[in-house]
């Protein structure tokens, strides 16, 4: 009985059922256009095209305004364009999920459900930044949950990812907690800079340096908690070879992070190119380190199963 109920809930090749397959494939297709539109949304903000369509949610009343069309509305309207289709994703991937939940893991109607209520808010916190003139708030509100759902996504597919762990993570699942926590506050950071054009003014007038500083003092926090998870990944010899990989891109990615933050810095945000692969670097490390920890957590029951087995055999 325990050992049906571990193949239900983290399938193996053998056990994975064709709504999983369809609903796996769906959610890594999402995530992925989640993260572009992330990088859109941030190119839509650092080309101040964030009211080139001052209407919402069409854009100056047409689906596709063709005779206004510039780079700045093109991005505007681009980005509502990529948010429409993973919202009708969200809801198809709820209404799988539910209507196959007989041969789902009883979590994911649950998780696909709670997706589905992200991007609905997510969509009135969009439609709030045009009406409410791009408030710095709202703005901030807006990139943390697109992150969250993000992050909801990538686990949601992790966890539906055929894994064979060795049982030799530990408590990495907590570390790469404690950093997947760090990062995710570090973004709304660089999102609130970014909202209310923090380093802009405190270069300029002096103004909002705090906010500034904020971000740059808290960078070392979520920096340090990557590094004792990558150093701790490299120092379990026994860890399953996707781990390794994800510690060993999350060590690039970090490191890679870093020289984009600097040279932002020291540019001034003036190279927009640079600033928007800043924030979509920042939200890729923020995937890896959520699909570390999840695949963390599985290696984890699989010790434990282990552990469990042992003692019985040690029992008879």
């Amino acid at each position: 009985m325990a050992n049906s109920v571990f193949q239900r809930q983290f399938a193996t090749p053998q056990t994975e059922s064709n709504p999983q397959i369809w609903i796996r494939r769906l959610v890594w297709k999402m995530a992925i256009a989640t993260l572009l539109l992330m990088a859109v949304g941030s190119a839509t903000r650092v080309m101040n095209a964030g009211l080139a369509c001052p209407d919402w949610p069409l854009c100056y009343g047409q689906l596709v305004p063709s005779q206004q069309m510039n780079l700045q509305v093109f991005l505007e309207w681009f980005h509502r364009l990529d948010a429409a289709l993973i919202g009708l994703s969200a809801i198809a991937l709820a209404g799988l999920s539910w209507w196959y939940r007989r041969a789902l893991p009883h979590w994911l109607p649950w998780a696909a459900s709670f997706a589905l209520f992200l991007i609905v808010f997510q969509g009135i916190l969009g439609g709030l930044t045009v009406t409410e003139l791009l408030r710095f708030d709202i703005v901030t509100a807006h990139l943390g949950t697109a992150l969250l759902f993000f992050s909801t996504l990538i686990v949601i597919a992790t966890a539906l990812t055929p894994y064979k762990g060795t049982g030799a993570a530990g408590n990495l699942a907590w570390v790469g907690l404690t950093a997947t926590l760090l990062v995710y506050g570090q973004s709304l950071l660089g999102g609130l800079v970014g909202s209310r054009w923090a380093l802009h003014q405190c270069f300029g007038a002096s103004q909002l340096c705090t906010v500034m500083n904020s971000h740059i003092i808290g960078v070392f926090p979520p920096i340090i908690a990557t590094a004792i998870l990558i150093g701790l990944a490299w120092r379990t010899p026994a860890l399953s070879a996707i781990l390794r990989k994800l510690a060993n891109l999350a060590a690039g990615l970090v490191v890679l992070q870093i020289i984009l933050g600097i040279a932002t810095f020291k540019l001034h945000l003036q190279v927009e190119p640079l600033t928007v692969t800043h924030q979509a670097v920042g939200a890729t490390l923020l995937g890896v380190l959520v699909a570390f920890t999840v695949l963390s957590m599985r290696d984890y029951e699989v010790a434990a199963k282990r552990c469990g087995s042992t003692r019985k055999v040690g029992s008879l």
